[in-house]
């Protein structure tokens, strides 16, 4: 059988020619094809998003975490507890970043980060407390290379956390900051199962001793034991919730300690110290509040001691200039602050009619102990161990006795009038 040889009407070599025309068309077609398929915007839109930088900077109380990307990412967040964790998810991301960068600070435990495969790519931020998400937003760069995702997180109670969890639906997904009035609330809190709440903070500890006394008394014995002292006394009273910063020779960061008081709800720090200073003859106990200005230079030098107490451990805090900067936080600030100065004077009254006390007792400083925006915060020195006098007192167990009797008096003062103002657990 021979071989059948098709040709168009205008003979044998038009049907050649057109052939070898048609063919080199569909060839020509194909490669225009293939180009398309693989250019550059093509092969960007394939390729995996990556994550070029991260950053965290902050403290036990708030944290600033910063993801820097190529392009745009399509983000979707969710909480979930046992620990308290966030989860990001992305599209499939190629992490080109420094393992260093996501080392364990503040407030967060561990971050993890990987494929899940179909598509999709996970980072997880472990806190070492409950927290709140104040903003997750995603920005494009100021120089117009890439985007950022930056998250804003500060401590909170597990109340706090388990709200926002049960509420979750309403922002998983979201890629939009928080309004600002929601972040850290309206002032104090009313919560039905929340009894009046103090924390108290014995100051020091651990690797930092704080001051010496001149018959070799160390201010973080003196603290601690004072605290006992008072934690005891306000659990016999039976109508509050009673916590401490610390209840063995532990060193705590100050942010830590503040930490502790909101993630409690504190109704109420506390903060217990014993100072030296070379003023002779200087002795007595002072009610300190926090204060932008000092009162006196006395309080600022002071205040400037006691803010040093994270170095000793290798652990300098730089400050964050841009914390609490909204008119909502600041008038919580005020109001905390007036809560304070109310406590402090009442305080005053009390220790009056049964410890000594110096001259003008009631001062202020910047104490970074004192700053929980929500908590109203009190310094209490106890006196002076640079005085011989004041050394021996807060040696006695008699003397400690009715000192901390003279605290518990003020408390319950405060509190009951805190509960009639319609503020208080």
């Amino acid at each position: 059988m021979g071989l059948a040889v098709f040709t168009h009407k205008s003979g044998r070599a038009g049907g050649t020619f057109f052939h070898a025309a048609y063919f080199h068309a569909a060839r020509l077609l194909l490669l225009v094809v293939a180009c398309l398929a693989f250019s550059p915007a093509s092969f960007a839109a394939d390729a995996p998003l990556a994550m070029t930088s991260y950053k965290m900077a902050g403290d036990a109380t708030k944290m600033r975490i910063v993801m820097n990307f190529d392009r745009e990412p399509d983000v979707k967040w969710f909480l979930l507890r046992g620990p308290h964790r966030l989860v990001i998810d992305l599209p499939s991301t190629r992490f080109a970043i420094n393992a260093k960068d996501v080392k364990a600070r503040g407030l967060v435990r561990s971050v993890r980060y990987g494929d899940l495969g179909e598509g999709v790519s996970r980072l997880i931020l472990t806190g070492k407390v409950p927290f709140a998400i104040d903003g997750l937003d995603v920005l494009k760069n100021d120089d117009g290379n890439g985007y950022r995702i930056a998250i804003d997180m500060s401590a909170a109670s597990v109340r706090e956390f388990d709200a926002a969890l049960a509420n979750q639906a309403l922002t998983t997904g979201s890629t939009v900051s928080s309004d600002k009035g929601g972040r850290v609330g309206t002032g104090p809190v009313s919560n039905p199962g929340h009894r009046f709440t103090v924390v108290i903070d014995p100051g020091h500890g651990g690797i930092d001793g704080g001051a010496e006394g001149m018959n070799g008394t160390v201010e973080k014995n003196v603290t601690l034991a004072f605290a006992i002292e008072l934690r005891d006394k306000l659990a016999a009273v039976g109508k509050y919730d009673v916590f401490m910063t610390r209840e063995t020779d532990q060193f705590l960061r100050l942010d830590d300690r503040v930490r502790i008081a909101r993630q409690h709800e504190a109704d109420l720090l506390i903060s217990i110290h014993a100072d030296t200073i070379r003023v002779k003859g200087l002795r007595g106990a002072t009610v300190y509040t926090v204060s932008d200005k000092a009162s006196d230079p006395e309080a600022q030098a002071l205040a400037d001691r006691e803010n040093l107490s994270d170095q000793f451990a290798g652990m300098e805090i730089k400050d964050d200039n841009k914390e609490v900067t909204d008119i909502l936080i600041d008038l919580i600030r005020r109001e905390t602050h007036s809560f304070s100065m109310s406590f402090a004077q009442t305080l005053v009254g009390q220790l009056s009619t049964s410890v000594g006390l110096i001259n003008n007792p009631q001062r202020s400083a910047s104490f970074k102990v004192l700053k929980a925006p929500d908590v109203p915060s009190v310094l209490v020195e106890l006196g002076y161990l640079s005085n011989a006098k004041d050394e021996a007192q807060l040696l006695s167990a008699d003397w400690r006795s009715k000192a901390a009797q003279s605290i518990t008096n003020a408390i319950a003062l405060f509190a009951s009038a805190k509960a009639g103002a319609g503020t208080g657990g």
